[in-house]
């Protein structure tokens, strides 16, 4: 057999490896079928996804606040596992940490104007969240 043949059954095998690893590593991640909707503009993120199931997966957005705090308005329906939203300043400052699971409007703390960034941390998550966050 050619050496040229060998390294293709070799680089095919250790594909099927890798995908076979990661099919069976346990995580969901999010799919068209849970019609994840994002409107980032200035001053107005929000963010919602549908009938997860078993998901967890970390998403990350930049977002433009020309104000120094935000409203943070949660809605969520969490049957299991965990959501957490952060939300770090443009300085890097944490301006905002809690469950996805508690419904309700917040306030971040005072932060730096400019790029904010968003983060969504689900943890084998199951039902449907919904959140906005606004300058005031």
């Amino acid at each position: 057999m050619s050496e040229k043949r060998t390294r293709r059954g070799a680089c095919a095998a250790a594909l099927v490896c890798v995908a076979g690893l990661v099919a069976c590593d346990g995580r969901n991640l999010i799919g068209p079928e849970n019609q994840l909707e994002v409107t980032n503009v200035v001053d107005s993120f929000q963010w919602q996804v549908s009938d997860l199931d078993d998901v967890s997966q970390t998403l990350t957005y930049a977002w433009q606040n020309t104000g120094n705090q935000a409203d943070v308005n949660q809605s969520v329906t969490l049957t299991s596992g965990s959501a957490f939203l952060r939300i770090e300043d443009s300085s890097g400052d944490e301006v905002y940490s809690r469950s996805l699971a508690e419904n309700g409007t917040f306030s971040t703390a005072a932060g730096s104007g400019g790029t904010w960034t968003i983060t969504v941390t689900l943890d084998r998550a199951t039902g449907t969240l919904n959140f906005r966050v606004q300058r005031p």
